[in-house]
């Protein structure tokens, strides 16, 4: 017997993410985004960090600016020393304009110091970037800070970027609206 196939489900558009994260490190910690689509294992990563392993310009970068990085860093990838993170949910248009934010950030942030310019401030521009509400002050914690991301937005692990469209999913995505 012959049927009529059943109606195939309209395939769905792949989502894009920010996902802010805070991880260990052998000072205060270490803020750093990952990004990408859910729909990919591979996540891009984007921080600020001191261009080097050595310990003296991490030093010195207390004091005067030292030359950064903007990549990952060691430890960045491993779960093991993640502390936060706070993902922020997107379309494709949002992010074709936000991860090309974020490279133009890479390519022109030159340096880190810890007090004026440092890990939380960059991703601190990220966030603001995509319209979050932010935590005033770079100078937190990294954990501290991405935690209040969250809490700013919404409270959940996911959210959506304000104006972006919801598609199903079954993963739960709360917006900084619907929690005001």
């Amino acid at each position: 017997a012959t049927g009529a196939a059943a109606p195939s489900a309209a395939p769905q558009k792949p989502m894009y993410f920010v996902d802010f994260r805070a991880r260990t490190a052998a000072s205060y910690g270490h803020a750093f985004t990952w990004y990408g689509r859910t729909d990919k294992k591979k996540v891009e990563v984007a921080g600020l960090h001191p261009a080097t392993d050595s310990v003296v310009p991490y030093i010195l970068g207390h004091v005067i600016p030292v030359m950064s990085e903007t990549g990952a860093s060691y430890g960045d990838l491993d779960p093991q020393y993640l502390t936060a993170s706070y993902r922020v949910m997107m379309d494709e248009a949002q992010a074709k304009r936000v991860f090309g934010y974020i490279k133009h950030l890479q390519a022109t942030s030159p340096v880190w110091n810890a007090a004026t310019y440092n890990c939380v401030a960059f991703i601190q521009d990220i966030a603001r970037f995509m319209g979050l509400r932010v935590p005033g002050n770079h100078l937190l914690y990294p954990e501290d800070w991405v935690n209040q991301l969250r809490a700013l937005n919404g409270g959940g692990k996911v959210g959506r970027m304000p104006g972006s469209q919801p598609q199903a999913s079954s993963e739960p995505v709360r917006t900084a609206a619907a929690s005001a």
